[in-house]
């Protein structure tokens, strides 16, 4: 895995091209995935495994939605940071949809009803949605939700509390993965959204749209996803634990960090995290990381 050049990011300090990994992850090897395969908390799994189902038609979305646009973008170093953002967004996919198979296999409805193949009818009637959106609207959309699943992804690496969590080792290893990847492209969308001319009552109208829209979305998503599942109907247990989902590490505050987006003149590069971007980068693939043998 060869290094990629140089560029210099909006603050001009040096950072790195997004590097296109070609993982795979051993899902269910040597044991089983478990169905409450975080620390046997029922919420947690499930809003996991929600997630999980979404990743690989919203990253192919997010991909769409960057490519429609590629061709207006002449900056060399932002042509060449979009092909690695389409490239870690493509691996993202397919390695959740891996995992997403084993989850549906385990009883995950709502993840089975998302793990259709690009060339379903379903797939075909969700594009057609899609393009009911100005392209534009469109791209604000992607550069909103790539500062969230940045946000989402500095909490996962930078907070003690959630990397103690114990849970399948597989499934942890995709998640850490996936969180440093977020941080390594989280401005790219952002910027091809500027260099086309994208406006700021867009970007932030779009962003306040989804402040509000989607905790009580997830929220019910993720209830009905445990109404599907027998295994989960125990609401003591389930009221339990989703006080402490909301209290703890991951979404305790998640809304003060998205509405930063919302400022005029913000840009994701300002919330710096070079530093724990680059510890992780070493603890995953560094001369002795914990992913080295992951990658193909």
């Amino acid at each position: 895995m060869s290094a990629e050049p140089i560029a210099k990011s909006r603050d001009s300090k040096v950072d790195s091209y997004p590097t296109v990994r070609r993982m795979r992850f051993p899902f269910g090897e040597p044991e089983p995935i478990r169905r409450h395969f975080i620390e046997n908390d029922i919420v947690f799994s499930h809003l996991v495994a929600v997630l999980s189902g979404g990743f690989p038609p919203g990253e192919e979305s997010f991909i769409r939605s960057v490519r429609k646009f590629a061709d207006q973008i002449t900056d060399p170093v932002l042509k060449k940071r979009i092909a690695g953002f389409i490239g870690q967004e493509s691996v993202h996919g397919q390695e959740h949809r891996k995992l997403n198979v084993q989850l549906a296999a385990l009883g995950f409805p709502l993840v089975r009803f998302l793990l259709f193949e690009p060339t379903s009818r379903r797939q075909k009637i969700y594009v057609r949605a899609e393009n009911l959106l100005p392209a534009k609207v469109h791209l604000a959309v992607t550069a909103a939700a790539e500062h969230l699943t940045a946000v989402l992804g500095a909490r996962v690496l930078g907070k003690d509390e959630i990397q103690a969590i114990a849970g399948d080792p597989e499934v942890w290893n995709l998640l850490n993965w996936h969180a440093m990847e977020e941080l390594e492209h989280k401005s790219v969308a952002f910027d091809v959204y500027r260099a086309v001319g994208g406006s700021e009552r867009t970007r932030i109208a779009v962003m306040r749209f989804i402040y509000y829209f989607i905790i009580p979305a997830m929220t019910v998503v993720v209830m009905v996803s445990m109404a599907m599942d027998p295994t989960a109907w125990r609401p003591i247990t389930v009221a339990r634990q989703t006080f402490a989902l909301f209290r703890g590490p991951l979404l305790r505050g998640l809304r003060a960090e998205m509405a930063e987006y919302m400022r005029p003149g913000f840009h994701p590069d300002d919330v710096h995290t070079d530093e724990l971007l680059e510890r992780w980068r070493q603890e995953l693939f560094g001369a002795n990381g914990e992913l080295v043998d992951y990658v193909k």
